[in-house]
């Protein structure tokens, strides 16, 4: 098939690879020059395991092409997938502009019979919005269906879960739309839920909130069990082996970050309330994720006692590792805070800190994990990246000048930490 992406971001440029890798013939629209400039030479704009590769295999090989035109590409698709931004509003709403922009650019530029389906994550009611601006806005003899496709990758595997994924949602307008989309994903092996619009956008919105719902009630047990004296990972391993349950996402830390949970999190509350409905439950997910990041600063006050002047190392910046994605990461409240309590930040990431100096511009940047060390009081380990995992505590300790560890991701043993003559506190533990 012919397929066209109008957007280049984790979602539209992974899936648009994977696509372009199964056999199809795959257009990214985009609206910046210089980056369409770089993707055409096979430079992509973020960090995802393996992604460069597969993009670079399937531009050399003429399956996958970069555009600024939509006049180029959209005549000629089978099917063009809408996979733009749709960030928070001050108000928690979804942002659906770029959605209903794109929608009428699309409309325009149809010929023929076209599947246009949205992959951006937006709120019920949106898509019968873009099938009535296509309707309105398409050439005279353009015949169009409609369908909401939700994605539900992760940074960080995002092209394993784009391939293997645990099913395939299509909220389709009619079944002529439905036949094809079904037909276009028969080489990815995995169930498929057939519905209505408002469905497929609810289960996107439904299942992100409900994993969010996971880390925070991971994080309440692990908050309870520092109270109660108990060992938070030994309760969560014990309820995660109840099948009913399961042991992903019940991993406490300083809280959940990144491109889609908090934002979507936002938005279904959002939703509820523009129906009348007071969503507590989520309200109270939030109010969990944030203070997990404040307890953070708490332990290096408790630690340190007055942070004023007080060097702190941080390890790791972006929201999980294998990215460099740092939108909503936890290392921006908590580097802030410690920032306004008077401390000195250096901070080291594998990937993130290009990003990062955008949104932490005053603090100190580390060449090297062992770097962040030097003279510090204090290290703080934000995101569990395998490299520090492996870290040689000899070297570490040679460089500090206190040896105090806040390990937010649970990624040392605390008895070998103490032996080798660090103070170690930990979360739940």
């Amino acid at each position: 098939m012919t397929i066209t992406f109008i957007g280049h971001g984790y979602v539209g440029l992974v899936t648009a690879a994977v696509f372009a890798d199964l056999g199809n013939t795959v257009n990214v629209v985009g609206h910046t020059p210089e980056k369409i400039e770089n993707l055409k030479k096979g430079i992509i704009p973020i960090f995802e395991p393996g992604l460069s590769e597969l993009v670079k295999k399937n531009i050399d090989a003429g399956r996958l092409m970069f555009t600024l035109s939509f006049d180029k590409v959209i005549p000629e698709a089978d099917v063009v997938f809408i996979a733009v931004g749709t960030p928070s509003t001050t108000t928690g709403d979804a942002d659906l502009s770029t959605v209903l922009d794109v929608a009428e650019k699309i409309g325009k530029n149809l010929k023929g019979y076209t599947v246009v389906a949205t992959k951006s994550t937006v709120p019920a009611g949106t898509n019968k919005k873009v099938q009535r601006i296509l309707a309105e806005s398409k050439p005279k003899g353009a015949e169009v269906s409609y369908a909401s496709v939700p994605e539900f990758l992760r940074e960080g595997s995002a092209i394993s879960d784009t391939v293997n994924p645990d099913r395939i949602v299509i909220g389709a307008s009619d079944s002529r739309a439905q036949k094809l989309l079904i037909k276009l994903h028969e080489p990815i092996k995995a169930p498929v839920v057939l519905t209505n619009f408002e469905t497929a956008e609810l289960i996107k919105y439904a299942a992100n909130s409900f994993l969010a719902l996971k880390i925070s009630y991971a994080n309440a047990i692990a908050k309870l069990s520092e109270l109660l004296g108990a060992d938070a990972l030994k309760v969560l391993e014990g309820i995660g082996m109840d099948k009913r349950i399961g042991s992903l996402f019940l991993s406490p830390g300083p809280g959940y970050g990144g491109s889609c949970f908090p934002k979507d999190v936002k938005a279904l509350i959002t939703i509820a309330k523009d129906n009348d409905y007071a969503f507590s439950l989520l309200e109270e997910v939030e109010n969990i994720n944030s203070q997990m990041r404040r307890d953070v600063v708490k332990k290096a006050r408790k630690a340190l006692g007055e942070l004023r002047g007080k060097k702190i190392g941080i390890l790791g910046l972006a929201f999980k590792p294998n990215t460099d994605d740092m939108r909503d990461a936890p290392a921006i409240d908590i580097i802030t805070l410690l920032v306004n309590d008077g401390a000195q930040i250096c901070a080291f990431d594998p990937q993130a800190m290009g990003n990062a100096k955008t949104v932490l511009p005053k603090i100190e940047y580390a060449r090297d994990m062992y770097s962040v060390a030097d003279g510090a009081d204090l290290l703080i380990v934000l995101t569990d990246w395998n490299d520090f995992k492996e870290i040689d505590l000899g070297e570490i300790k040679k460089r500090m000048k206190t040896l105090s560890i806040i390990d937010t991701r649970n990624i040392y043993e605390p008895s070998e930490i103490v032996k080798a003559g660090f103070s170690y506190i930990g979360v739940g533990r």
